[in-house]
């Protein structure tokens, strides 16, 4: 069974080498110091996924009350759980806590070409795309959820 918790500063080298492991599949190279930069000074809620006390996925939510806007940020779910349910539910679990806000009335979440169908998936629709932003070859999909 898999454990959804808050992500500690003790979980930063298992969400690394996450990171790593979908690399280049999913992330360029060069994101890696925008991840640690994130995990340093930019995360909001950030959670794991544990399985038999092993971190085999993550996945955040940043707020822009102003703009009345949630994003999901720097999900990354592990190679060999990839297909299981582990990343739909952290994205379920996620969106719940996220439609509980009041305050809250878009959902977003800016991701590739390489993960944009997972998240049409879960009810999200591309609202803009733009080529290399992540990096070479490395689309932006920004997405909104209107599940």
């Amino acid at each position: 069974m898999n454990l959804i918790r808050p992500y500690r500063q003790t979980d930063q080298q298992s969400v690394l080498n996450l990171f790593q492991s979908n690399t280049p599949e999913y992330f360029d190279f060069s994101e890696k110091v925008e991840l640690l930069d994130y995990l340093n000074h930019k995360l909001e809620d950030y959670f794991v996924v544990e399985q038999n006390g092993v971190v085999i996925g993550s996945g955040g939510i940043n707020y822009f009350y102003e703009e009345k806007k949630a994003r999901l940020s720097w999900d990354i779910v592990s190679p060999q759980s990839q297909g299981k349910g582990v990343g739909t539910a952290l994205t379920h679990y996620r969106l719940n806590l996220i439609k509980k806000l009041e305050q809250i009335q878009v959902i977003e979440v800016r991701t590739s070409q390489f993960s944009n169908g997972f998240y049409l998936q879960q009810g999200f629709r591309i609202k803009s795309i733009e080529k290399d932003y992540w990096a070479s070859g490395f689309d932006l999909y920004l997405m909104e959820y209107y599940g």
